[in-house]
This record gives C-alpha cells, sequence and structure tokens, in this order.
C-alpha cells in the first residue's frame, strides 16, 4: 500500500471498518446506481408544475440541479461524517413541496425554496445543539429494530414497484384490492421479467457470497436489458403500460453537454410569509422539518444498523456531527431549487456490497456530479435493473425483526404500526410517528408510563400536530 493510499486508510478508518479501498469504490458505484433514478424522477415531481406566476423551472434545469446537489451533500458527508451514506433529494419530501406548498398553498417556487432552506437550517440548530442526538438517544431498542425493519420493507415495496411487479389497479377497476401483480395479476411485460431475472442474478451472488455481487448483478442485469430492448422495443411506459418505469436501456448517441444551472439560487426566504401568513407559513416550516427530521432519523438509524456501524448503544459515533451535515442538506437542496436533500434509504444497496466509510459517499458523489454533464450516459441502466438489488437489501433488513420483544404486546403493536406504515404510506416518517405515539399510548396502558422518556412524550405529541397539518392549513386558509 502507497503512502497515499495509507493516508486515505486512515482518513476514513478503513481497514479499522472491515473494509478495503476497492470495496469502498465499489459501494459508491452500487449506491450511484441505486440512488441515479432520483435525476430522473425529480425534475418529473417538481419541474413540470407551474406556480402562481406560471413559472415552470424545466425537466432540464432540476435534472441538473438536482445531480449538482447529490454530488455536492455526499461529498461533504463522506468527508465530515465518513459514512457510507448518499444524499439526494428526499422522495416525499419533492412531493410535499410541489403538491401542498406550491399546488395548493399557492407558493412560487423561490417561495417554497425558502422555505426549504429555513426547515435546513432549523434542523442544523437542533443538531448543533444536540438535541437531534438526545432524540436518538431516547427512541428504546425495539424501536429502533422496527425502524430498520419498515425501511427495509419500504426500499423493498420501492424495488418492486419500480420493476413493475407490483403495479396499481387501474381506478376504473372498480376492485377493494389497491395494487396487482404486474399487469392483470400476471408479469406480463419484458422489463418486469428482467427484473426477475436480476434479482435471482443478486439472490445467487449473495448466497455465494460473491465480493461485489450485488455490483456485478446491476452490471449483468443492465446488459440484459440492453439486449431485451434491442430485440423487443419495448420503450417507455408513458407510451406502453408494459414499457421501462424511467430510463429506456440504449446506447446513448452522445455523451452530454454543459448542465442548465439557470435555477440555482433562485430562492425567496421571506415571500411565503408575506403571501399565506406568518402562522401558516410557520406551519408549513413545521411540516417540512418534522418530515424532513425523522425521515433521515430512520434511515441513518437503519444504515448504520445494516453496515454494523453503530457502538454497544446502538449510536453511530460522532452522530452529531453527521446529523449537521445532513441537516445542511435542505439548505443546499433548497438553495439550488432541487428540493430539501436527505440521507438515502437507497445507500443500504452499497452497504450490502461492502461500502462501511466516507469514501464510497465520494465516488457516489463523483458520479452524481459528472452526471450533469453525462446524463445519456447514466441513463443506460434502467431502475428495473437496480430494483432487485432494493429487494434484496430488504430481505438483510428484515433479519432484524428477531430482535424485537413480539411477547410483549405494548412493544409489539407500536413495532408492527411502525414496520408497516412506512411501506403503505410510502413514507419512512409516517411510519416513525404512528409507531411513536402508539407506543406512548400502550406503554401508559400497560402502567409503564415513568419508562417513556420525556422525548417521546413531545415527539408523539408534535407528531399528532404532523398528521392533522392538513385541517390545521384548511382552517387558516
Amino acid at each position: 500500500m502507497s503512502t497515499s493510499q495509507q493516508s486515505i486508510d486512515r482518513f476514513f478508518s478503513i481497514t479499522d471498518r472491515g473494509s478495503s479501498i476497492a470495496t469502498e469504490i465499489r459501494g459508491g458505484v452500487v449506491t450511484f446506481f441505486a440512488m441515479a433514478y432520483i435525476v430522473l424522477l425529480n425534475p418529473l415531481i417538481i419541474g413540470t408544475s407551474a406556480d402562481r406566476e406560471g413559472v415552470v423551472l424545466g425537466i432540464p434545469q432540476v435534472a441538473a440541479a438536482t445531480a449538482l446537489a447529490a454530488g455536492v451533500m455526499s461529498i461533504l458527508f463522506g468527508l465530515v461524517a465518513r459514512y457510507p451514506f448518499g444524499i439526494a433529494a428526499g422522495l416525499g419530501l419533492n412531493t410535499l413541496v410541489a403538491v401542498t406548498l406550491v399546488g395548493q398553498q399557492g407558493l412560487t417556487w423561490p417561495e417554497a425554496m425558502g422555505l426549504v432552506v429555513i426547515d435546513g437550517l432549523v434542523i442544523c440548530i437542533l443538531a448543533v445543539t444536540g438535541f437531534r442526538s438526545a432524540v436518538f438517544r431516547a427512541i428504546p431498542d425495539s424501536m429502533r429494530a422496527a425502524m430498520s425493519v419498515g425501511i427495509g420493507l419500504f426500499i423493498a415495496l420501492i424495488g418492486l414497484v419500480d420493476a413493475g411487479f407490483v403495479r396499481r389497479v387501474p381506478d376504473a377497476a372498480m376492485t377493494t384490492v389497491p395494487v396487482q401483480l404486474g399487469i392483470n395479476g400476471s408479469i406480463a411485460s419484458w422489463p418486469t421479467f428482467v427484473f426477475i431475472i436480476g434479482l435471482i442474478i443478486c439472490g445467487y451472488m449473495v448466497v455465494r457470497g460473491v465480493p461485489g455481487g450485488l455490483f456485478i448483478g446491476i452490471v449483468v442485469t443492465t446488459v440484459i436489458s440492453l439486449i431485451v430492448e434491442a430485440l423487443v422495443g419495448a420503450g417507455s411506459s408513458t407510451n406502453n403500460p408494459a414499457g421501462w418505469s424511467l430510463a429506456v436501456p440504449k446506447l446513448p448517441d452522445s455523451l452530454g453537454g454543459l448542465p442548465d444551472l439557470s435555477i440555482v439560487g433562485n430562492i425567496d426566504p421571506v415571500g411565503a410569509f408575506a403571501h399565506a401568513g406568518v402562522i401558516a407559513a410557520s406551519l408549513f416550516v413545521f411540516t417540512l422539518v418534522l418530515a424532513n427530521f425523522f425521515d433521515a432519523m430512520g434511515t441513518m438509524t437503519a444504515l448504520g444498523r445494516q453496515g454494523g456501524l453503530t457502538d454497544e448503544h446502538g449510536e453511530l459515533p460522532d452522530m452529531k456531527r453527521a446529523l449537521v451535515v445532513e441537516g445542511f442538506g435542505a439548505v443546499v437542496g433548497g438553495a439550488t431549487s432541487a428540493s430539501s436533500n436527505t440521507v438515502y434509504v437507497d445507500s443500504s444497496a452499497g452497504i450490502a456490497d461492502g461500502a462501511r466509510t466516507g469514501l464510497a459517499n465520494i465516488v457516489t458523489g463523483v458520479l452524481f456530479l459528472l452526471a450533469m454533464f453525462l446524463t445519456p450516459l447514466y441513463a443506460v441502466v434502467p431502475v428495473e435493473a437496480a430494483a432487485p438489488v432494493l429487494v434484496i437489501v430488504g430481505a438483510l433488513m428484515m433479519m432484524q425483526v428477531g430482535s424485537i420483544e413480539w411477547n410483549q404486546f405494548h412493544v409489539a403493536l407500536p413495532a408492527f404500526l411502525t414496520i408497516v406504515t412506512m411501506p403503505f404510506t410510502y413514507s419512512i416518517a409516517n411510519g416513525i410517528g404512528v409507531g411513536f405515539i402508539s407506543f406512548t399510548l400502550m406503554a401508559v396502558f400497560a402502567g409503564k408510563r415513568k419508562d417513556v422518556h420525556w422525548i417521546m412524550w413531545l415527539i408523539s405529541a408534535l407528531f399528532v400536530l404532523y398528521f392533522a397539518h392538513g385541517p390545521l392549513l384548511a382552517a387558516l386558509a
């Protein structure tokens, strides 16, 4: 090992965490391909709708800003926090901004992104003061395990839905069953078939303990995708229900060009307070903070446990530093008009492939920065090729279910509600909120009120307000 390699090893504690530079590089690449869909999906969520002034952010502009923010924050988190947790625009948070703040409440995009910046500053303050760390420590072990298992099911469902293996039943079907297997109950699309092949390949790699198996699985599945698309021409799902979900796998005609970063810095931190009023705008910020705060908390807890990075108390070493940097992701996301950036649960793919340090994050971040210029190149990998990894990781995270005391119903019910609410509502924060509230109530019913930390009481009360934010906003309108 050269002197420079030794320096990198010491800085990131690579050997101490049982990894190697090659493994970290590979893990960072796997995480990028598991997360890369956000550069295609985020523009569809926030880049196509007009605000009250008729302004549309634009798909190319949002794609470039999304990649820029993800690249900067992933690198920063890797250098400062030194954990392999990729950061990008948070799903759910971007929908909250687009649908609620801009669509329903009539904010302009600069006003909405200004609130996202304020949200990030509030979270950073909570992290610096130590309150965010105190919340982590107040969570019982059973709830931490439930959060990890729930997130595992959540990302597995994301993989199944992205691959078209699980689909929503069309409303016209008039059925009480909201989802179905494939199309009309059968695997009737080539992309979903490719996903199944990829799942089998990744499953084999994990069972056999092949080094870099998940990365190999993504590469092999991508090659199969290219061959299948060349033979059958399934195309995009926008034109064909049996088509590819986002990127259509085909060799690019060109490598790309200069990114359009015209929306970066276009924010108005005070406009929302003037337009909606101080009380309503403050409620907007509260909603963003609570969703962002607990989304990240649950994800970091799950990723830390998955990678064996937590200490004997179930905490990440230097957790405060990690929480401050993660909170800054909302500031960067709002400032770039990419929406709040947060720790990505899809990082579990890289961790499952061996990533244990911030070096993997730097690799992920660099690839995101390159993606600003090379969009056609990374778009070769369809989401169906990365989705098998999410399902495999979900199965691995499910193993933590055994550490929950299922024979104690006051523990079992909150854990169960946490686990099922996350995938069923497509929200980590919702699962944590339902779990916290039910845990507090069940402890009271079981005569264990004194065992509940005061922070759990506080957070449960805040989540009651969070779940009632719709009627509260309507009352203020």
